[in-house]
């Protein structure tokens, strides 16, 4: 059976542990890098976190969807998706 996901008060006491830092700063860490990714995709860019992957933002054309309830084809206008690529090292960690 997996685990549950990390809690965010779970991951600060972690990354506060790992660091030797208090939890009130690791929280500002955290907080802080929230707020650096969030601006930087929003923005059209993107972000690599070491050891951990890459994220970014990348357009859909204008396409065709159905309404799964009623079968109708509907136009669905061009939009931008938050993607995520996992690095290397992590998959083979994981898969080691």
């Amino acid at each position: 059976m997996a685990q549950k996901p990390l809690t965010k008060t779970q991951l600060i006491a972690s990354v506060a542990d790992h660091a030797g830092i208090d939890k009130k700063s690791a929280n500002a860490a955290l907080d802080a890098l929230t707020a650096v990714i969030t601006e930087q995709v929003s923005n059209g860019g993107s972000v690599t976190l070491p050891g951990i992957g890459k994220v970014y933002c990348r357009e859909r054309p204008e396409r065709m969807v159905r309404n799964p309830a009623t079968g109708e084809q509907i136009k669905k206008e061009a939009d931008k998706v938050v993607k995520m690529t996992v690095a290397k090292a992590l998959k083979d960690s994981v898969n080691s």
